[in-house]
């Protein structure tokens, strides 16, 4: 199903630290570390090298659900946690498999974890045969699946997946790796305050260990070892958290450009690793990377040091904006409104919007607040109907000039031309008084609705303090 070479992934010890500094170092809107030295991610290639899982074949995607009940009583005869929920517990899983004493202990790795997890889960595997051998893999695939490479924080495992195991015949199928990848990114979004990453951290620290090996973060043990992740153990740190942190980030300030390795990769025997050899059409790609609902850009134009690649100059960026920057200068397009009142919008808009915007049941009245947004609506109010009369007097203006250009001939010899422009204006300008008058009104009518709900709101704040007073 193309999980072997993941399933044989050794123990690696989380580097606590080191996360830290790189979710500092994240950038969600260009999805890639920024360094001194330029940006940096992990690409597809990082990806199949350090884990085994494919990065070619169909994208993990599909149709996703408010609720797995349906699918996970149906394929795995579980209950899910909520009714409107994607988890499942783990411990539930375990002991459906036969190995509810698997539990992550205190210190051990994700692969650790698996390891033995996978030695006892296929144990019972092999005692099944027809439906039940079939319901027995797809709650090992959810645990693998679910818990290491599309993993979420805390013990509950997710089955988004699930419905991609149906036919567990297309399951190898599936570019797991590049899913992988998509939701690291989704979760390096996340908070940096948060220490932790919901989905396989090993690849990130072993990618560092390749990329920037001056950090010492890593202890290369098996010189031979495929997928790659089997090279390397996390060297222990003794200090706190913090000095740890601090110190990993000193150094990344400070590592010359060229302790950087760009090209890790040279002199790897391809041929002993096929999941590799498929992934080379997918590597060095500006490509979109699917995980269901999550579809993020592994932006390479950005990241071509990462390939071994001469960056271009940040300029060379206009050249793709050029379009962007022509909208500019022509000052964009202007915005124009059929609509006669702003009535119905803010009625939609009170409907889409209004659990957002008004959060509480009742809110307090604001009386200065009230008074601050009256002015700031008489003064927007104000300045349109003075922009409204300085163009009526500019129409009113060129119609006179029109006029005289006329020279009070007869109509008999009037210049065409100048009879089609004298309409013109005086329609114009009969149009912008006719706004006008209607503006002064709505204006009128505005105001004074607003004033009477202003009075009648303080009226109440008046009558409260007697109210209290009598009640007392």
């Amino acid at each position: 199903m193309g999980f072997g070479p993941f399933l044989r992934l050794e123990e690696l010890a989380p580097d606590v630290a080191l996360i830290q500094v790189l979710k500092e170092r994240w950038d969600p809107e260009c999805h890639t570390f920024l360094f001194p030295w330029g940006h940096m991610v992990p690409t597809l290639e990082d990806v199949v090298r350090i884990t085994g899982l494919r990065v070619d074949g169909q994208a993990v995607t599909g149709t996703t659900y408010t609720s797995y009940q349906e699918p996970v009583e149906r394929l795995l005869d579980l209950e899910v946690r909520g009714e409107r929920s994607s988890l499942v517990g783990r411990t539930v899983l375990q002991a459906s498999l036969g190995v509810a004493n698997a539990r992550h202990q205190t210190g051990e790795g994700q692969a650790d974890y698996i390891a033995w997890l996978t030695e006892d889960a296929r144990a019972v595997l092999a005692e099944e045969e027809g439906e039940a051998a079939d319901r027995d893999l797809r709650r090992f695939l959810i645990l693998v699946i679910g818990k290491l490479i599309l993993g979420t924080k805390g013990d509950p495992v997710g089955c988004r997946c699930l419905p991609l195991l149906e036919d567990l015949s297309s399951v190898g199928n599936y570019a797991w790796g590049a899913a992988l990848l998509a939701h690291l990114f989704d979760s390096l979004g996340t908070s940096s305050r948060e220490t932790g990453v919901a989905g396989f951290f090993p690849l990130l620290q072993v990618w560092v260990y390749y990329h920037l090996p001056s950090l010492g973060r890593g202890v290369a043990r098996r010189r031979v070892a495929v997928p790659l992740l089997q090279r390397w153990r996390f060297c222990r740190d003794e200090r706190s958290l913090r000095r740890q942190v601090t110190l990993i980030q000193d150094s990344l300030n400070t590592i010359p450009f060229g302790h950087v390795q760009w090209t890790p990769y040279v002199g790897e025997n391809d041929a002993t690793q096929p999941w590799v050899e498929r992934g080379h059409p997918y590597f060095g790609r500006y490509i979109w990377l699917h995980c269901f609902n999550t579809v993020v850009l592994l932006h390479h134009r950005l990241v071509a040091h990462t390939l071994g690649l001469h960056q271009a100059v940040v300029t060379d960026w206009t050249v793709r904006v050029r379009e962007q920057l022509d909208d500019w200068e022509r000052r964009g397009k202007e915005v124009v409104s059929e609509a006669m009142s702003d009535e119905d919008y803010y009625r939609a808009y009170a409907r889409r919007y209004g659990a957002q915007v008004y959060k509480g049941t009742r809110r307090p009245l604001d009386p200065e607040g009230w008074i601050s947004s009256l002015e700031g609506i008489l003064h927007s109010t104000i300045q349109q109907r003075d922009d409204l009369q300085a163009v009526v007097d500019q129409l009113r203006a060129e119609l006179d000039r029109a006029q005289q250009m006329v020279g009070g001939a007869s109509s008999s010899r009037e210049d065409p031309g100048r009879s089609v422009l004298k309409g013109q204006l005086a329609s114009a300008a009969a149009r912008a008084e006719d706004a006008l008058a209607q503006l002064r009104e709505r204006e009128l009518r505005t105001a004074l609705a607003r004033t009477t709900t202003l009075e009648a709101e303080m009226a109440e704040l008046r009558l409260r303090p007697e109210a209290a007073e009598v009640a007392r």
